[in-house]
């Protein structure tokens, strides 16, 4: 099957929440820049009182050989929606699978915490290639 215009292959796109993050190739492999998410409707569930957390999380990376696709990045933060997780926890686990996913030079990924009880927290996780 021959791809449509713009599309970057045959592989269905899915649209369900997904743990796969998609990627491309980056398509400026020889130099450094930086791309960066702004992700303002996280959810997920405290796993202690099964309450809804919400957060921002800002993802900022200098690819190296390949890109996130940006609606498989939705689809994978809307995977946490139904999950119980701590705030230390999930912004770690999404920096370990962006790692997983492309190797970026360069990784910082904050989790914005909205507040509860009157304590907002904020978690960042930064990676750099070695």
């Amino acid at each position: 099957m021959t791809p449509s215009p713009g599309v970057l292959d045959d592989t269905a796109m899915p649209s369900q929440p997904t743990k796969e993050l998609q990627t491309f190739p980056n398509p400026a492999s020889d130099r450094d820049y930086e791309i960066a998410f702004d992700c303002p409707e996280f959810t997920c569930l405290c796993p202690l009182t099964g309450q809804p957390d919400f957060a921002r999380f800002k993802i900022t990376y200098v690819p190296d050989q390949s890109c996130i696709e940006l609606k498989s990045l939705k689809l994978y933060l809307w995977a946490y929606r139904n999950e119980g997780a701590f705030h230390e926890k999930v912004t770690n686990t999404i920096a370990d699978d962006i790692i997983k996913a492309i190797q970026p030079r360069k990784l910082t990924v904050v989790g914005d915490w909205f507040v509860r009880g009157g304590i907002g927290t904020i978690v960042t996780v930064t990676h750099e290639k070695k």
